[in-house]
């Protein structure tokens, strides 16, 4: 079960230059930035309530965010669902019919656990499914 939008991430081509408006124009705090390995991505969190706003940057250039970048250039990326059992929700969505990019979660930032819904099951949104670590 959904419980709230985690957070709304902003593909940048850079995390530090996009900051600035952020910071700078909505008084927001960078909470630091943080490599994603299997994500092969960047990323740096703004808490505003009970959400944050990630901008999210490829860190290899091989990165999926790379041909993101290239094709739609920077802008909202994904919208990412807080659930209590990501494995569980997965199982859940292949049973809706929905397309998953991810049959199985993922590690993803804050060592969350992570899957994408693929956007032709949520006219044209990319989705993430995030599972924070026990206890937080």
């Amino acid at each position: 079960m959904l419980k709230k939008i985690n957070h709304i991430a902003i593909a940048v081509n850079n995390i530090e230059e996009a900051a600035k408006f952020y910071q700078t124009v909505l008084g927001l705090n960078l909470s630091g930035v943080e490599v994603v390995t299997a994500q092969k991505t960047r990323v740096g969190f703004f808490k505003i309530g009970e959400s944050n706003i990630e901008l999210v940057q490829p860190a290899e250039p091989d990165s999926p965010l790379v041909k993101f970048l290239e094709t739609k250039g920077q802008g909202i990326h994904h919208i990412c669902f807080e659930v209590d059992d990501v494995e569980a929700e997965v199982k859940a969505f292949l049973e809706k019919g929905a397309t998953l990019i991810d049959q199985k979660p993922r590690p993803g930032a804050h060592n969350t656990k992570i899957a994408f819904v693929h956007p032709k099951s949520s006219s044209g949104a990319l989705i993430e499914l995030c599972e924070l670590p026990k206890g937080h």
